[in-house]
């Protein structure tokens, strides 16, 4: 095993010892991987180190992996049998073939973008989850078909609207948004695929001509006749309101909502996504992720809003806890990625009570 300093840790490394604060509590237990939450957890109780397995996973862990794999691919199945999953598969794709097909005409042909079709198409999937919890899943049963810059950017584009429609904007405002999701990433059509789809991390030099999608795709659109928000929000999805963003470092007071929601919606999409580097992450460690990486990053209104609503949204629903145990969301606590659950024996735990437990799945 090896000494690591939190700081260097990452997700998916596995815990050689027993993880306790400095009054004695078990923080994390030997055996687990770790996930975002648990290294935040160990930021929170300012533990500076820990020691971490070398080489092959010991059987058991391999055992939980798989246990945890087939119980996500029941949940899978269930969804890819449902009627609504086919209806909504039928809406989603013909969505990101409108929007591909948009897109490349745009930028071969320069023509005018059809936003009322491409808005009543991405409405329609919009429209057909029955719950906001059922069209999250949705979402991401999709992820195992189609995960194309298309498919992300009609992801961003529900979600936006999503956010929209919990801060009480009207319809007229949400079909804008709606636009804004759809076109934010249209830039990286000029980024090649070698680069956009490298396994390993990009070069400096690659890394740098990546955030220029953002320029290439206000290029892209800005002498379209569209609303000047839907720009902006092309341009400045990658702004944060802290100043650490691009392509110019913009603040909270220099950035409108248009921009500021469609950069949530864009990196909670990214973050629950499957990649070649890494496994697409559970929504409550996507919580946590925007917990560690800081709050001030975002619109605190929608920010606040988003996180509360996703947790919320999961309510009720059963999901596998860290030790394999599955239990059900029975209350969303203040801290959102701590809820009390319910185990198959009837017995309530408070995942405030417990730091070693953690979410690690929605069944």
């Amino acid at each position: 095993m090896t000494l690591v300093q939190t700081k260097d840790l990452s997700v998916g490394m596995m815990v050689a010892e027993d993880v306790f604060s400095k009054a004695g509590q078990l923080i994390i237990r030997k055996d687990s991987l770790l996930t975002r939450q648990m290294i935040a957890h160990l930021k929170y109780y300012s533990i500076s180190e820990i020691n971490i397995y070398d080489g092959e996973l010991p059987k058991e862990i391999q055992q939980a992996l798989q246990a945890r794999s087939s119980i996500e691919s029941t949940q899978l199945e269930r969804i890819f049998h449902s009627e609504e999953y086919k209806t909504f598969k039928k809406n989603y794709s013909a969505n990101v073939n409108m929007l591909q097909n948009s897109v490349n005409d745009i930028i071969l042909r320069n023509t005018q973008v059809n936003a009322s079709e491409l808005i009543q198409q991405t409405v329609k999937v919009f429209d057909n989850g029955e719950s906001y919890f059922s069209l999250f899943g949705m979402l991401h049963s999709m992820k195992q078909i189609d995960d194309s810059t298309f498919a992300h950017s009609v992801n961003v584009a529900i979600i936006s609207r999503l956010i929209g429609t919990w801060s009480g904007f009207d319809e007229e405002t949400l079909d804008l948004l709606t636009l804004a999701g759809l076109l934010h990433d249209i830039g990286k059509c000029q980024i090649p695929d070698n680069i956009l789809m490298k396994p390993h991390k990009l070069s400096r030099h690659e890394y740098e001509f990546v955030k220029m999608h953002a320029q290439f795709g206000y290029d892209c659109i800005k002498n379209q006749d569209l609303d000047p928000r839907i720009k902006r929000a092309v341009l400045h999805h990658h702004e944060r309101c802290d100043g650490s963003g691009y392509p110019f470092g913009y603040k909270l007071e220099q950035l409108e909502d248009f921009e500021c929601i469609v950069s949530i919606a864009d990196v909670y999409d990214a973050m629950t996504a499957d990649r070649c580097y890494r496994s697409g992450l559970c929504p409550f460690e996507v919580i946590s992720f925007f917990e560690q990486e800081g709050l001030q990053k975002y619109h605190p209104k929608y920010i606040t809003t988003f996180l509360q609503k996703i947790a919320d949204s999961y309510l009720n629903c059963d999901v596998l806890l860290s030790n394999n145990e599955v239990a059900r969301v029975v209350y969303i606590n203040t801290r959102l990625t701590r809820p009390i659950v319910q185990l198959r024996d009837k017995t309530f735990v408070n995942l405030l009570d417990h730091p070693s437990l953690y979410i690690q799945s929605i069944i």
